[in-house]
């Protein structure tokens, strides 16, 4: 608008002095000499009036001129804009009454029109939102059962690129993350960072035989390690119409603990094995010195005794020492789940009463005990066993007990009156009971060596009542870590260079914005002067993938920065000197960072203030940002170019496009409010012919702003 005012004023200025000029040489031409003399003296006499008279005319000329380019030109320019605008990005956005009165009447057809249009856009929308229900009702049974798997489940592209996971994928492979920021979990982002790329690699050329040979079931397993996990990982390709492998599915568990349980269980058998050896056979030896020799003195005979007591009862405590150090990892391996033990309790008491009439009390700790149980059997095994006991002795009422002793907890029935006999319990637990489902009745025994459990029962000496008890193993459910939930002035410019990044790859820039993932990003610092030892308190990003803005992938780190934070500084983000004091360096904090970031664009508002922090630590962190970045500042100024500086801060432009502002000041809250307006702005450059990465890059190379330092 500037360059072209100029341009005009050089054109009036030129016809105006050419007009004047021709008039003077004509006039000049048409005198005779005394009349030549005359006008030349009057000239010499009225030099600086007529010198006053013409730089007020000049003037004059340049103010019409400027008020007609802003009451014509310059308001058709803006109206073009805001119309660009209200069809493009943000229908609910009405064009400013600016101009002469003609244009102020256009301004209210056009905001009449949009109107109009915002209602037809409502009610076709209305119809394509009736239409999808069922599409979005089918979506979220997909995303339910994902979120429902046991199993933690990644689908990726023929490259890939992960396009789908499931929470216990995020959990299971978060384990080797610093706690600094992210995840290596994400849309868009590449599998083989996560697991051996030879692995899925071979895997995917198994399943490619296999699908050549006609298999039915093309898939393929393989075991890899991975900080300090082992994980067995089922391998199912997507298949496109020619049955070409177009994607894959990965189904992934950890078989840690399963496998120590085993490399465990053969220790101990070797042990016991190994350990039982030299007993037995000190028994064996003196058994059969005691039958060869039936007619030997009494001495000897006690002798040989006490050595078999000895061994045996050395024997003995070697089982029980190992039974009740590595009870489960002896114990059948039989599907259990974790389970309160005040749970179980509730369920027994529950079935006692409902089954058996049986009236039921609970006596016990209030420690929250968690139990590795199969909770359905063994309800049903202690109910059959409950129905066995009240029958026989005439029962209406039980006390249930809990009690925790060290790795195990003790649960017994109490009851008064007649006691139990043992070998009554023994029959009992060799007796088949209905389950209510198919396959062989199991009895009271087989269930409790699936829990690695026995059953015993005796008489309390000080209440004299009777307990039937058996122990289980405790288990604690494995933590799992938070799912990272979203929260909702600087100088413009810093002398860095952003459109000649390493990373550019001609690859990269033909590319379409739309199909390009970005990490978006925003800094906190101590202050405004990176040169002067200003540092980074607080990085903030969030990715875009597939034009999708994923709050639930973010980055949100604050950074200790070793200095204080100036006073000014806090009054714009609030982050004081206490918040900082335990949080992680920016040596610890920028590799996380850039991991978050990788195989990505960055996008900033006013980017080169951001990135000249960056640039400032690649040295002391041995961190370096060589991927393209992109500036919402200069893209803006781009589609808008006819809007005044002030116009092009985040929040004006966020206002103008329809992006509602939260936690402004805030590092992620910033980058959340960028990365809205950037995918705002995509369809407004489309507009102006800007498609791809180097043409958005080199058009807002050509911008103003682009071209102040300070």
């Amino acid at each position: 608008m500037r360059a072209r005012f100029a341009l005009w004023l050089a054109l009036l200025y030129g016809f105006v002095i050419g007009l004047f000029a021709i008039a003077g040489v004509a006039l000049w031409a048409a005198l005779d000499p005394p009349q030549r003399d005359a006008f030349r003296a009057m000239l010499a006499e009225r030099a600086i009036l007529l010198a006053t008279l013409a730089f007020l005319l000049l003037f004059l000329l340049g103010a019409v001129l400027q008020w007609w380019m802003s009451a014509y030109p310059g308001a058709a320019l803006r109206l073009a804009e805001e119309v660009s605008l209200i069809h493009t990005t943000n229908p609910d956005h009405r064009v400013a009454l600016i101009g002469m009165a003609e244009m102020r009447q256009l301004a209210v057809a056009i905001n009449g029109l949009a109107e109009a249009h915002n209602a037809l856009r409502r009610d076709v929308e209305a119809r394509v939102e009736e239409s999808h229900a069922h599409l979005e009702q089918e979506k979220n049974r997909l995303a339910a059962l994902m979120s429902e798997l046991a199993q933690s489940v990644l689908v990726c592209n023929a490259e890939g690129r992960i396009l789908l996971y499931n929470t216990r994928a995020t959990h299971l492979l978060a384990r080797d993350t610093s706690g600094l920021g992210g995840t290596p979990v994400g849309l868009g982002r590449s599998v083989f960072g996560i697991l051996d790329k030879s692995l899925i690699v071979h895997a995917l050329d198994q399943i490619r035989r296999r699908i050549e040979q006609g298999s039915t079931d093309p898939v393929a397993q393989f075991v890899t390690a991975r900080e300090g996990q082992l994980l067995r990982v089922q391998t199912a390709p997507v298949l496109d119409p020619a049955r070409g492998i177009g994607g894959f599915v990965l189904i992934l568990e950890d078989i840690t603990r399963a496998v120590e349980t085993s490399s465990r269980r053969d220790l101990l058998l070797h042990q016991l094995t190994e350990g039982t050896r030299a007993s037995l056979g000190n028994i064996r030896a003196a058994v059969e010195t005691v039958q060869q020799y039936p007619d030997m003195d009494a001495e000897r005979r006690q002798r040989l005794v006490e050595v078999i007591r000895d061994e045996a009862q050395k024997l003995s405590q070697r089982l029980d020492e190992s039974l009740t150090r590595d009870a489960d990892t002896l114990r059948p391996q039989w599907p259990l789940e974790d389970m309160l033990a005040t749970d179980l309790v509730f369920a027994l008491r529950r079935s006692f009463e409902a089954t058996l009439g049986v009236v039921t009390r609970y006596t016990g700790t209030d420690e929250v005990l968690w139990l590795s149980v199969d909770s359905y059997s063994l309800v049903q095994a202690l109910t059959h066993l409950m129905g066995r006991v009240a029958s026989a002795y005439d029962l209406r009422e039980v006390t249930l007990e809990l009690r925790a002793e060290r790795r195990l907890v003790r649960l017994s029935l109490r009851w008064p009156g007649a006691a139990l006999e043992p070998a009554k319990l023994h029959e009992w637990e060799d007796e088949a009971f209905a389950t209510g489902s198919a396959g062989h009745p199991p009895t009271l025994r087989a269930v409790l060596e699936r829990h690695g459990s026995e059953a015993w029962c005796q008489t309390d000496r000080l209440t004299g009542e009777n307990l039937l008890s058996l122990h289980l193993l405790t288990s604690r459910p494995e933590d799992l870590p938070p799912i990272v939930e979203p929260v909702g002035a600087r100088p413009v410019y810093y002398d860095f260079d952003l459109f000649n990044q390493p990373g550019q790859r001609p690859d990269l820039d033909e590319r379409p914005l739309s199909d390009l993932s970005y990490t978006v990003f925003d800094t906190e610092t101590t202050g405004l002067a990176p040169s002067d030892g200003d540092e980074i308190i607080s990085i903030g990003a969030v990715r875009i993938v597939n034009g999708r803005l994923l709050k639930q992938e973010c980055f949100d780190q604050l950074v200790n920065p070793r200095r204080s934070v100036r006073k000014e500084a806090q009054r714009v983000h609030g982050i004081t000197a206490p918040m900082l004091a335990n949080q992680p360096t920016i040596e610890q904090a920028l590799p996380a960072f850039h991991r978050f970031a990788e195989d990505t664009v960055l996008v900033a508002h006013n980017a080169a203030f951001d990135m000249r922090f960056l640039q400032m630590k690649e040295a002391q962190t041995g961190v370096k940002f060589i991927q393209p970045v992109l500036d919402t500042l200069l893209l803006s100024a781009l589609v808008h170019p006819g809007h005044v500086d002030t116009e092009h801060q985040l929040e004006r432009i966020a206002a103008r496009l329809g992006v509602h502002v939260i936690g402004r000041h805030t590092a992620l809250g910033d980058a959340i409010v960028t990365g809205e307006v950037f995918l705002k702005l995509i369809p407004l450059l489309a507009k102006r012919g800007i498609h791809t990465l180097k043409q958005a890059r080199e058009a807002s190379q050509k911008t103003l702003y682009a071209k102040l330092e300070y």
